[in-house]
């Protein structure tokens, strides 16, 4: 009888994982204030581990890189101290006119989980100031070949400052965003990052963003569309700045604006394939304290329960803006995901894609007996049996090529799964 309910449960969890995949993504971007250029907070990059170790992005979007070295800084640290697997698309400068003043030092750049996005390509969108960035990013899915799934992922950063001619030069700029779009096809999957720099939504420039006319319009994923500037009733959204203290570089004057956005494409608010998690928005660091108003991001009036007051403190001390986040999710599954159950013992070695054999370590303290791999509508494919080894290989061979889910026969316990590949 027991074995009877242990053979029924494991068809039911595979059905339940069959059924409701999702992968889901953390996306951030953030206005590095100038890095590594500027110098005034000492051990900047201390901080910004603190904040990439906590929030852990799968796709990093910057704005304010000065260098392809401080790119390669970033690169590094994400690698030794986040995650191995982060690669970052070429370093490339600002290539549009800069007779307005020299841009040549403020460049956009993204950073991405290698094992989950491979970049397909990097194109830069010239305006009469400086330069929209889109990066093309193919989800590493099984059906890749078949089916592939890609992110277009553009990132910006619009003139400053308030008045009727910047406000005029920020609409110029997204007018050009609008008509390299049009040369797009309309159902692709978009996020528009960047530093806006606007002060409400009814200037020229957002509304050209969320224009229903454009080939591809945007939404605002956070719905919190208004006049934001000094407005309390928007602090949950506000971005800058963080800081009232001066002699750290940037702005000072305390937290009022929303310059900093994600906004998303059409397709990615309804489309199965890949789309926003709803309510998902947020900018990371902001507690929403209206209390926060005008104050530093790092003062108690910012407190809350979200973000503490030591994330905070790194936040106020590596840069004037908060970054911004959001998670998407696919329906698709992963290539090259490293799967590990913890609760019983069971890890894959290197991937989880096998042409040969599949490689496991084994927690002898576990004191596990056989396992079971399974095909995806429940059926028992291999029983393998375990003598205290903590390192085994299993031949797969003669597997179909598929996705296959493996776990004990004893306890109950999430399977993980592999695929079978020539």
């Amino acid at each position: 009888m027991k074995k009877k309910l242990h053979i029924i449960w494991i068809v039911y969890i595979l059905n339940i994982t069959i059924g409701f995949s999702q992968e889901t993504f953390n996306i951030m971007f953030y206005n590095l204030l100038n890095f590594p250029l500027e110098d005034a907070v000492p051990n900047r990059l201390n901080d910004l581990e603190i904040i990439l170790a906590d929030y852990n992005p799968d796709i990093f979007m910057v704005c304010e890189l000065n260098n392809e070295e401080g790119a390669n800084t970033i690169l590094q640290l994400i690698q030794d101290r986040v995650n191995p697997d982060f690669e970052m698309a070429a370093f490339e400068l600002n290539t549009s006119d800069d007779e307005i003043g020299d841009q040549n030092d403020l460049q956009n750049l993204v950073f991405y989980d290698a094992s989950k996005f491979i970049l397909e390509n990097q194109t830069i969108v010239s305006t009469i100031f400086r330069d929209f960035n889109h990066y093309e990013l193919k989800i590493n899915s099984v059906n890749q070949d078949t089916n592939p799934i890609i992110l277009h992922a553009i990132i910006c950063h619009l003139k400053a400052s308030s008045g009727t001619e910047n406000q005029a030069l920020r609409l110029q700029m997204a007018q050009d965003l609008t008509a390299y779009l049009n040369t797009l096809p309309s159902d692709i999957h978009v996020i528009l990052a960047g530093d806006f720099n606007v002060y409400t939504s009814s200037e020229g420039a957002f509304q050209e963003f969320i224009n229903p006319l454009n080939n591809i319009p945007f939404n605002d994923p956070a719905n919190r569309i208004g006049s934001w500037h000094n407005n309390s009733n928007y602090v949950e959204v506000f971005t800058q700045s963080t800081r009232t203290q001066t002699g750290m570089g940037g702005t000072t004057g305390g937290f009022d604006d929303r310059f900093d956005f994600i906004m998303t494409s059409n397709n990615l608010m309804t489309d199965d394939s890949l789309n926003y998690v709803d309510e998902s928005y947020q900018v990371y660091g902001n507690n929403g304290n209206s209390n926060c108003l005008n104050q530093a991001i790092n003062d108690f009036e910012c407190s809350g329960s979200d973000f503490s007051f030591s994330i905070r403190d790194a936040l106020h001390n590596f840069s004037d803006h908060l970054p911004v986040t959001i998670q998407i999710e696919t329906d698709q599954t992963l290539l090259d995901i490293r799967e590990f159950n913890y609760s019983s013992g069971i890890e894959i070695v290197g991937s989880n894609v096998v042409n040969n054999d599949l490689v496991l370590k084994i927690d002898s303290s576990k004191n596990l007996e056989e396992l079971v791999i399974y095909n995806t509508i429940g059926q028992k494919v291999k029983t393998i049996k375990l003598f205290n080894s903590s390192l085994i290989s299993i031949p797969c061979v003669s597997l179909s090529n598929g996705m296959y889910y493996l776990t004990t026969s004893k306890s109950n316990t999430n399977p993980i799964k592999f695929v079978k590949v020539n």
